[in-house]
């Protein structure tokens, strides 16, 4: 990796980092940022953040059993962030951006959790899975264009983000949640991929300052979230393969690109269908 990519700052103006571009910017040091300065970058970024529970949000050394951390964070509003570690400090930046998805994930990780222990239930079962999957990994698509969302869900990849690549750059802003994503997105990899989850909105949301859309887009999230959990697997999730993503690779900026079937896949047909004659 080159030694400017060990600066937070330059990642700032990098597809798929502007929903903590700000805050990226401010980091023009090597190294990522400790404990107390990222406790006092989520004061001001989001000072209303709160664990599912109700508590202040803190960063604070790992310590104890990892199946205990979304508890310790319910409860306490500590957040197991190891120092010097890109992952983690993605994973405060998420915070910052999101607020209120990371505390409704929070939440229904416990609810979940105690649900399962209730019945007898061994594991941590699907939507647990699927929650980690996207607090990881996930992006939401906001679109103005119907088509666009429908295309990318169908796996219809060059068709999408090639042969309507200038409506999908005027209508459609790609939005990453996943703090794993942006650790992968330091050294992008061939087959690198996100779990996605579609929105259409009005042509007027594309207006919105992008402060505004990011916390307009975290409300609903939030809410979509809630309201699906019952529903929420990890093959509920749409995969989408970030290098795809305009500007995100130059190799990208021509057609055959979208052919190479490791990164692209075909929507794999249901067991039993018939191919069409």
């Amino acid at each position: 990796m080159n030694p400017a990519d060990a600066i937070p700052a330059s990642f700032a103006d990098k597809a798929l980092f502007e929903p903590i571009a700000a805050w990226l910017g401010r980091f023009a040091a090597p190294g990522v940022p400790g404990h107390a300065e990222l406790d006092a970058l989520l004061a001001a970024a989001a000072p209303a953040a709160r664990s599912g529970g109700g508590a202040r949000i803190r960063f604070v050394p790992p310590a104890g059993d990892a199946e205990a951390y979304e508890a310790r964070i319910f409860a306490r509003g500590e957040v197991p962030t190891r120092a010097g570690d890109w992952h983690d400090f993605f994973n405060a930046l998420a915070w910052c951006a999101w607020p209120r998805t990371k505390a409704t994930c929070n939440r229904l990780h416990l609810a979940e959790l105690h649900a399962r222990a209730a019945a007898g239930l061994p594991g941590r079962g699907p939507r647990r899975d699927a929650l980690t999957q996207f607090d990881e990994c996930g992006i939401v698509v906001v679109s103005a264009d119907a088509d666009i969302p429908a295309l990318l869900a169908a796996h219809e990849w060059e068709e999408a983000l090639w042969t309507r690549r200038a409506r999908l750059q005027q209508s459609t802003r790609f939005l990453v949640v996943g703090h794993g994503s942006w650790d992968q997105l330091r050294a992008p990899f061939v087959g690198l991929c996100a779990k996605a989850l579609y929105r259409v909105v009005d042509p007027a949301w594309l207006a919105l300052p992008a402060a505004d859309a990011l916390a307009e887009t975290d409300a609903w999230l939030a809410a979509r979230l809630a309201a699906n959990i019952d529903a929420l697997t990890p093959r509920s999730l749409s995969p989408l393969p970030l290098l795809g993503i305009p500007g995100v690779t130059a190799d990208n900026a021509c057609a055959g690109y979208y052919r190479d079937t490791r990164q692209f896949r075909p929507k794999r047909r249901p067991a039993g269908a018939s191919t069409p004659a």
